[in-house]
């Protein structure tokens, strides 16, 4: 196998937010393993630091950056750092998110707007200052990480929902206004994927989430990087706007 071929990303530089574990460590890890530089973005260094050095321990190479993305000025300014550092940033995955359940009507305002503000406005303002330097190289891979929720929508789970179907919407719009400067925007949507947020479900939910999936099995972090790391890639350069499912076929 050529190197073309084993890393495929070799001499690009990447970067995923909400990088510090679960989909965002995998997909880390994979882009570094295809021959990405990634910078690893968490809140803090704590997250980000040891899945950088996880990365250089493998032989590939990394960046910890870390920033609140809640604060209005924080996602550009981690583009910008990322742009400082490492010369160019070729690909983005939007992965940051966090979650404040709860029924509508007893849903607070400031959860509503937390979320909100962490899976679709901080995703979108760091689209808009990584597409500056892509739109003038003519070339770019956006990959934003919407849910299952945002498809299907989830009882308890209307501000988490209402983003990430905002993230597909957001996508989608993307696409259409870059693909003439050879830049993809792409999502996927995973469904019920067995990390630390999941892993504290109770069994019951759990096991009812199983049993709602087609697949009957919750799927790995692993399974959700492998579809960005393809949507990241040379192979994919002709799809864009697109949403790709890593759901067990939950939302089919």
């Amino acid at each position: 196998m050529s190197d073309a071929e084993s890393r495929p990303l070799q001499g690009q530089v990447a970067l995923v937010t909400g990088a510090s574990r679960g989909i965002g460590r995998a997909t880390t890890l994979a882009l570094a393993r295809a021959g990405a530089h990634v910078a690893v973005c968490s809140t803090t260094p704590a997250g980000s630091e040891p899945v950088a050095a996880e990365v250089r321990a493998e032989g590939g190479s990394a960046l910890a950056l870390w920033a609140d993305l809640a604060d209005a000025g924080a996602p550009a300014a981690l583009v910008e750092r990322a742009l400082d550092e490492l010369g160019s940033v070729d690909i983005v995955v939007n992965n940051a998110g966090i979650t404040r359940d709860g029924l509508a009507l007893r849903m607070s305002d400031a959860d509503w707007s937390a979320v909100i503000t962490i899976d679709l406005t901080a995703a979108f303002q760091i689209c808009r200052a990584a597409l500056r330097p892509m739109l003038r190289r003519r070339s770019g891979r956006i990959i934003n990480v919407s849910s299952v929720s945002g498809v299907m929508g989830n009882a308890g789970q209307a501000n988490y929902a209402a983003a990430k179907a905002g993230v597909i919407g957001l996508t989608k719009s993307l696409a259409r206004e870059v693909a003439g400067r050879h830049i993809t925007v792409n999502a996927v949507a995973p469904g019920f994927i067995d990390t630390e947020m999941t892993a504290v479900l109770p069994e019951a939910a759990r096991q009812a989430a199983v049993a709602a999936i087609p697949a009957a099995r919750l799927g790995t972090a692993a399974e959700v990087a492998a579809a960005i790391l393809f949507l990241a890639g040379p192979d994919a350069a002709y799809i864009t706007g697109h949403v790709l499912h890593v759901d067990g076929g939950l939302g089919a």
